[in-house]
């Protein structure tokens, strides 16, 4: 490897014998690549421009290119390259002799590897804690590892591949590594594949030794946001005693680090910055970066509204917020600061999310106007397997954001947990080192050292649109909360933080010395920021609160949540004609393309299906509701594991080139602008893409926005985004989704994983009208729902228990025009029951099991019962199921039937609603297998056993 770039020989520069002295140890010059690699480069350059080198060197080219050519005239003995390293002059005939020769290339070689080992190795001799605590001293890292004498230090090298005097000594070159590798900023980097990138970044550090110039204003802008974030916390801490906050103090440098991120990404363009972070400096940075007002901040410390807030809402340092920022060359930033549960790293997926859907948006394809910025403590981010996903899906193209800054608040504990205790790997950023991006690790009690690691790390975001890591060291002044004692668990370790200053006093002293302030400025600003705060603390007592609903504003003008009515009807019909020309479209593909052969006749098919000469199956009506919605306007996005052809290979959305590979999607055909169509199959991973897709549709009202489980089951692996936000998004974060989640359910024999959607959890959850839940019978239904929900202005998360055997069923089908005609139906009445008053018993049910009953009614012959379907399970629809029950004569039992266990599906929840009876009128039992737990058997045929004794049980005469 080189001195310059690890990979590449410098390609300039005057060097003399005196200046590159090598090693004694080597046999011969062609030992190692290195140094050959070496020589040759200064073999081009002598070819190119001889007068740069020196004298020396000149001359030992020359005796090469003589010997060449008296080779090149001898024709009668075995032909050697004109000149190559493997081929120097003899030793005999002047230039460099080769004792000599190999004591330069050896020194040399050595010297690059030196190097080399500081840009991979240097950051372990960083001071980057604040605590001044040593992370050992690597001997590779020594010159006298090399075979360096103190004698070398003073050795001239070239050094112009590094910047600056392009010839150093070997001790100022050592010095300058340090300098730029080893002082309060340590970078990882050279694992980063790249030459073109390590390069980059090479040059920016190695020839400023790591280190920004700030002017005498930048410098007071650092101490005034110090200021700002330390007198906060300290103020805070004396008005309100006792109160959780979850400080930042010991890490006020975050507030600086903002700001100047903030300031650099909005003077360069950036239009919006979604932010997510955990609740550790939430409050201060809501204060001092989102400009909440510290009245209404302290409002909600004294708690002074409760009657608004009765059984809604989070506490404080858990709330989102949103305002503009002006920059200082006038430039307006749009700051969106994310809402976030105690479960930390779960906010992630949901700002990259947020952030995509405002990039598709405005049409930004190069993802070059908005900036994501993730906030992480340093136990959260190496602990919780989110971040692994998050990280995953950076570069994804369904998923990017074109590089999000990521800042690790390195406190360096959790909670009480020490970090031999946390981790298994040296950094707590380690797990970012699957990316090809690089790491800065900083001593947060070092401000312009921050300011350098901030500086850079926009600029390699802007320049390779990938994610990059500042992993902030600093102290938690606290404990994990203002009323914890740490000295319990980390006695040591608070023993030096109670001595340690602030990083305000130490940047305040280090600027006084250095003239660039006076003591009166510094406590000038103090004492105007501490006045400010009085003054909107009193403020705070006196003026009263009035509760903002923002998801009435900006894109959601129009829409509304709280509670459903019956009334709220729309129509989701489409005309004929509209819906054969859709179908044309979703079943056409370019001349020349070649699907696969059973495709062909697949999508012949679905054209007939869209003539209405054949009945819709579900998959044909399903991108009829999402070609429909695409056609009036309306953006679409689904992604999900193979989502593209669909896991039962039902949907084949995107068609394949069976000759060269490529795809055709037909539903982006039906789009009229670029863009507005998405399908992407994700990675495999369901609480990082159930959470993009979720923050997608925070910042997308109008669309139709669809995730789907590979199996209903798999949210399991997504539960944290379902009970944190998507159920209690209206409730705990007063924002509306539409999302769609599509969980294929139905009970087939495949065991206990494939089986449930667990449609009894999302039961649970469902109160207030926050969500809906719909296990639906017919294609028509799939239809009228999909199209209701990115129509309605009412906006929920719909839950779809999606079908498996029914997409194929021959009887789960429906005429075309139930496509033109109806709409959704919440309950289906039995129409084949010419004569309601002799019905004996109601089976009442949900999704595939219906298709089960109504074979077992035909083969038991029992007109006598009527089989209603439940489509939407929640909110309820009382007013359609009591219409629906009042055809058939008071008294008559319902049966509740269905396939899950007594403790899981809908059983229990129907009880809980209903009680012994419907209406007072109907008696209610229900029929389902006994309470287990586990979803399901894992044999087939104990599954057929079990399935034949439900239909024995709805159907049995007592």
């Amino acid at each position: 490897m080189s001195a310059h770039t690890g990979d590449q020989a410098p390609s300039n520069g005057s060097l003399s014998t005196s200046d590159l002295q090598f090693s004694n140890g080597s046999s011969h010059v062609d030992d190692n690549a290195q140094s050959l690699l070496y020589l040759e480069t200064l073999y081009e350059q002598y070819q190119k421009s001889p007068d740069t080198l020196s004298p020396e060197w000149r001359e030992y080219f020359e005796k090469l290119d003589e010997e060449s050519k008296q080779d090149a005239g001898q024709t009668l003995r075995p032909q050697r390259k004109p000149f190559s390293i493997f081929n120097p002059p003899s030793m005999s005939e002047g230039g460099l002799r080769r004792p000599q020769r190999m004591e330069v290339a050896g020194r040399q070689e050595r010297l690059d590897q030196l190097i080399r080992n500081y840009r991979v190795r240097g950051h372990i001799l960083s001071e980057v804690d604040p605590l001044g605590k040593k992370r050992g001293n690597p001997p590779e890292l020594k010159p006298e590892f090399y075979g360096f004498t103190e004698e070398d230090m003073d050795r001239r090298f070239s050094t112009s591949w590094m910047g600056g005097p392009e010839v150093r000594t070997l001790r100022q070159i050592v010095q300058w590594l340090k300098t730029t590798y080893c002082r309060s900023i340590g970078v990882q980097f050279m694992h980063i594949d790249s030459l073109r990138v390590r390069q980059w970044l090479q040059t920016r550090m190695e020839t400023t030794g790591n280190r920004i110039k700030l002017t005498r204003d930048e410098q007071v802008r650092i101490l005034k946001r110090l200021s700002n974030a330390v007198l906060f916390e300290q103020f805070v801490q004396k008005k309100f005693i006792g109160e959780k906050s979850f400080s930042l103090e010991g890490a006020e440098t975050l507030i600086p680090l903002l700001d100047m991120a903030i300031e650099k990404a909005g003077n360069e363009g950036t239009k919006e910055i979604v932010i997510g972070m955990a609740h550790r400096g939430r409050l201060n940075v809501l204060a001092n970066i989102l400009h909440k007002s510290y009245r209404q901040i302290f409002r909600e410390f004294v708690d002074a509204d409760p009657e608004l807030h009765i059984g809604r809402g989070d506490v404080k340092y858990h709330l989102g917020y949103s305002s503009d920022w002006l920059t200082s060359k006038g430039n307006s930033v749009h700051l969106s600061l994310c809402f976030n549960p105690s479960h930390l790293e779960f906010i992630n997926p949901v700002a990259q999310g947020r952030m995509r859907a405002k990039m598709d948006r405005f049409r930004d394809v190069k993802h070059q106007e908005g900036l994501v910025v993730l906030i992480h403590g340093d136990a959260a981010f190496i602990g919780e397997g989110v971040t692994q996903e998050t990280l995953n899906m950076s570069e994804l193209n369904g998923y990017s954001v074109g590089g999000t800054l990521h800042v690790v608040v390195n406190n360096q504990i959790g909670f009480t947990t020490t970090q031999e205790q946390a981790r298994s790997s040296t950094y707590a950023t380690d797990i970012a080192k699957m990316l090809q991006i690089p790491i800065f690790h900083v001593n947060g009690e070092d401000p312009e050292a921050v300011a350098q690691a901030v500086n850079l790390a926009l600029e390699f975001r802007k320049t390779y649109h990938r994610d990059v890591v500042i992993d902030m060291y600093c102290l938690r002044r606290h404990g994990h909360n203002e009323s914890d004692e740490p000295e319990f668990t980390q006695p040591l370790m608070y023993h030096d933080i109670k001595k340690h200053p602030t990083v305000f006093e130490s940047y305040f002293d280090q600027l006084i010395r250095m003239r660039g302030i006076t003591r009166e400025e510094g406590e000038e600003i103090v004492e105007q920021r501490r006045l400010v705060l009085e003054d909107e603390l009193k403020a705070a007592k006196q003026d009263s609160y009035i509760r903002c609903l923002e998801y009435y504003g900006g894109y959601w003008y129009g829409y509304r949540g709280g509670s459903v009515s019956e009334a709220d009807t729309i129509q989701t019909n489409v005309h004929m004609d509209e819906l054969s020309r859709v179908m044309n479209v979703l079943t056409d593909y370019p001349e020349g393309f070649h699907p696969h052969r059973k495709l062909v006749r697949l999508l012949e098919q679905r054209r007939e299906m869209g003539r209405g000469e054949k009945e819709l199956d579900w998959a044909a009506a399903e991108l009829l509701a999402f070609g429909t919605s695409i056609s009036e306007g309306r953006p679409f996005r689904m992604t999900g594991q193979d989502v593209e052809r669909g896991t039962f290979s039902q949907r084949h959305a995107v068609l394949h080139d069976v000759q060269d590979g490529s795809i055709y999607s037909p539903l982006k055909q039906l789009a009229a602008v670029d863009g507005l169509v998405e399908l992407h199959n994700s990675p495999l991973s369901e609480i990082g893409v159930l959470g993009f897709e979720y923050g997608y549709s925070l910042d997308c009202p109008e669309g139709l926005i669809i995730w789907e489980a590979q199996f209903g089951d798999f949210c399991n692996a997504a539960q944290v985004i379902i009970d944190q936000f998507i159920a209690s998004t209206e409730d705990k974060w007063e924002r509306l989704s539409g999302l769609i989640m599509m969980l294929p359910h139905g009970f087939e024999g495949q065991g206990p994983e494939h089986s449930s959607g667990r449609l009894e959890r999302f039961l649970m959850l469902a109160a207030e009208d926050n969500i809906q839940i719909v296990n639906l019978t017919t294609p028509a239904q799939h239809f009228h729902c999909l199209r209701r929900q990115a129509l309605r202005k009412w906006k929920k998360p719909l839950i779809m228990m999606t079908p498996k055997s029914l997409l194929r069923l021959p009887k789960c089908t429906s005429d075309i025009s139930e496509l033109v005609q109806g709409q959704f139906e919440p309950v289906l009445d039995d129409k084949t029951i010419s004569d309601p008053q002799s019905v004996t018993r109601i089976l009442l049910c949900s999704g595939k099991i219906y298709y089960d009953l109504l074979k077992a009614r035909e083969e038991q012959e029992r007109p006598d019962v009527a089989i209603v379907r439940l489509e939407e399970l929640y909110p309820l629809p009382y007013v359609k199921l009591q219409e629906v029950f009042a055809r058939y004569p008071a008294g008559t039992e319902v049966r509740w039937v269905q396939e899950e266990p007594e403790n899981m599906g809908a059983s229990r929840f129907l009880k809980a609603h209903f009680g012994q009876s419907f209406f007072d009128e109907y008696p209610f039992r229900s029929i389902e297998r006994h309470a287990s737990a586990s979803p399901a058997t894992g044999s087939k045929k104990s599954h057929q056993v079990e399935q034949h004794s439900l239909m024995e049980a709805a159907f049995a005469k007592y």
